[in-house]
């Protein structure tokens, strides 16, 4: 009896060591890697490449199982108030909205990622010369219609637009997307508008699609996305700890795999 009571503490001092060893390893909070949490992430359409590839990442580094979920109306309203979920993504006016409401926890929203613009054609189209501002401009007004959304990309595409100077020769051409109906390329691919421009990480490899390249110079202002964590989290240090992981060395490499790039400190 003496010698399986001896095995058992030895082999519980063993279990707390590796514990202990782990999670200083990998610089997440006390109890990460003993005790797995489930993590639950509401991301918006322009961070999503990001956040899955981040969050596969924490998940074989911690140990804690991260779900990633894409809601919009009535089902994020009753995610935000009741949960489940742990952290949400959103452009900073977004995010700024649900801290004006007390949604997010104060003092948590970190900026994490930026996205620039670029363009694509259906599959098997002519890809146009957008290689530079004037072959950019050249490209809008021989295309016979052009597709970008209401969100961040939309505004700074329209931005972009007006500086030059061609807004109101292209109205009549933009089609514009958006209210949660899907990422541009969707319509591009079924033949929607000629000329598909949006945030380059949610259109490389779309199906349907080919991907032209970056909207040129000054004209492409990226879309910035940040993280926060939610009052309603039940597991609150290890999602605190993904947000570390999520600004960390380590996340940049993972964010440009998807043609983001991490935020500037």
């Amino acid at each position: 009896m003496k010698k399986s009571l001896i095995i058992r503490e030895v082999a519980m001092t063993m279990k707390s060591w590796s514990c202990a060893i782990g999670t200083t390893l990998i610089g997440l909070s006390s109890g990460a890697v003993c005790q797995a949490a489930e993590l639950i992430v509401l991301t918006n359409q322009g961070a999503v490449p990001g956040v899955h590839e981040l969050a596969a990442a924490f998940a074989r580094t911690s140990g804690h199982k991260v779900t990633v979920l894409q809601e919009a109306g009535a089902a994020l309203e009753q995610r935000l108030n009741s949960g489940p979920a742990d952290l949400i993504t959103l452009n900073p006016e977004a995010m700024e909205g649900l801290a004006k409401k007390g949604k997010v926890v104060a003092g948590t929203v970190t900026p994490f990622t930026l996205a620039g613009l670029g363009v694509s054609v259906r599959a098997g189209a002519p890809k146009p010369d957008i290689s530079t501002v004037d072959a950019y401009r050249a490209t809008l007004l021989a295309a016979k219609s052009i597709g970008y959304s209401r969100g961040c990309s939309g505004q700074h595409v329209a931005e972009g637009i007006a500086q030059l100077g061609l807004t109101e020769k292209l109205k009549p051409k933009v089609v514009l997307t958006g209210g949660g109906t899907g990422p541009v390329t969707f319509f591009l691919a079924r033949g929607d508008f000629e000329l598909g421009i949006q945030q380059t990480n949610i259109m490389v490899g779309a199906p349907g699609t080919d991907y032209v390249g970056p909207v040129p110079g000054f004209l492409n202002k990226p879309c910035p996305n940040s993280v926060a964590l939610l009052p309603v989290s039940k597991e609150q240090d290890a999602a605190r700890a993904m947000i570390r992981f999520m600004v960390s060395p380590e996340a940049a490499p993972l964010l440009r795999k998807v043609h983001e790039e991490p935020a500037k400190s």
